[in-house]
C-alpha cells in the first residue's frame, strides 16, 4: 500500500519561502509522475507541479519562477522549494502519485487522475 506523508508547511510572511517534503513509502517513485496539489475551502484542488519519472519538471503560470519540484529518488521523497511566496499561495498542499511515468497535462481533470494523495500540509501567508 502506497502512502504520502508531508510536512514543511507553515506560516510566513509574503516573501517569505518554505520547502515542502513528502516521503512515499510501499513503492519507489522513481517510476512514477508525482505532483504537487493546493487547495482552499470552497475551491477546487489545483495542480501546482508535476515531475515525471525522467525527472522533468513542469509548473502551473502562477508560480512559474517561484517554485520548484524536485525529487530523491534513493529517498522516495518529492519536495517543493516555494519561494517569494504570496498571500494567493495560502492553502492546504497536496502530495500526489500518479500510476504513470508521465504527468498528464495541466488541466482541471489532472486531479482526477491521482493514484494516491497525502494528507496535506497547511501554508500560510501573511501579508
Amino acid at each position: 500500500q502506497v502512502q504520502l506523508v508531508e510536512s514543511g508547511g507553515g506560516s510566513v510572511q509574503a516573501g517569505g519561502s518554505l520547502r515542502l517534503a513528502c516521503v512515499v513509502s510501499g513503492d519507489t517513485i522513481n517510476n512514477y509522475c508525482m505532483g504537487w496539489f493546493r487547495q482552499v475551502p470552497g475551491k477546487e484542488r489545483e495542480g501546482v507541479a508535476t515531475i515525471d519519472s525522467a525527472g522533468d519538471p513542469n509548473y502551473v503560470e502562477s508560480v512559474k519562477g517561484r517554485f520548484t519540484i524536485s525529487k530523491d529518488n534513493a529517498e522516495d521523497t518529492l519536495y517543493l522549494q516555494m519561494n517569494n511566496l504570496q498571500a494567493g499561495d495560502t492553502a492546504m498542499y497536496y502530495c500526489a502519485i500518479y500510476f504513470s511515468r508521465r504527468c498528464p497535462a495541466f488541466a482541471a481533470t489532472m486531479r482526477l487522475q491521482v493514484f494516491t494523495w497525502g494528507q496535506g500540509t497547511q501554508v500560510t501567508v501573511s501579508s
